[in-house]
């Protein structure tokens, strides 16, 4: 299981329900890496999509104990075990937590490889992502070279988990 996101400077990712920044590269970089693959989020952030719908092309899982209705595309997991039996069902390097907070906070050290996109910016955020520059399991594996977009400094990095979790 992999997990991606955007962070600001202080590893911030949303605040209201939103995301911080609109960075059209990034999310040309979340579609190509996500297409065809297995996301796994909370009901904020399936709310946060347009129109509250699932994303195409994709299998979609949402962990809610919340009544949410069914929707093709859509599979709603009521309990973390549910959703560990869920996510066992699907290839593990096609399976990524896209969001929120608690999803990620829940899951991180369950995951072999976080996508990250570093924004050279303060976003203002009141919902954060581990700082993974201070979890040891954690390491930068990669970085890709700075890219200007929208006004804004990015940087598509790569993190490995030297120990993961068995979900």
């Amino acid at each position: 299981m992999k997990l991606i996101v955007a962070v600001d400077k202080k590893w911030g990712i949303g605040k209201k329900n939103d995301l911080l920044f609109s960075i059209p590269e990034d999310m040309k970089h979340f579609r190509q890496i996500t297409s065809g693959k297995t996301v796994v989020m909370g009901l904020n952030t399936l709310l946060s999509f347009p129109g509250g719908r699932p994303l195409k092309n994709r299998v979609n899982i949402v962990l809610s104990d919340k009544d949410i209705p069914e929707q093709d595309g859509l599979i709603i997991c009521r309990s973390i075990d549910e959703l560990a039996a869920e996510i066992k069902k699907h290839t593990p390097d096609d399976v990524y937590i896209v969001g929120g907070g608690m999803m990620y906070r829940q899951f991180c050290d369950y995951c072999s490889e976080a996508e990250i996109t570093k924004v050279d910016a303060d976003g203002e955020a009141t919902v954060f992502f581990p700082n993974l520059d201070e979890k040891p399991n954690w390491e930068c594996a990669a970085v890709a070279d700075p890219i200007e977009t929208n006004g804004y400094t990015v940087r598509f990095c790569t993190y490995k988990n030297k120990e993961i979790k068995e979900l």
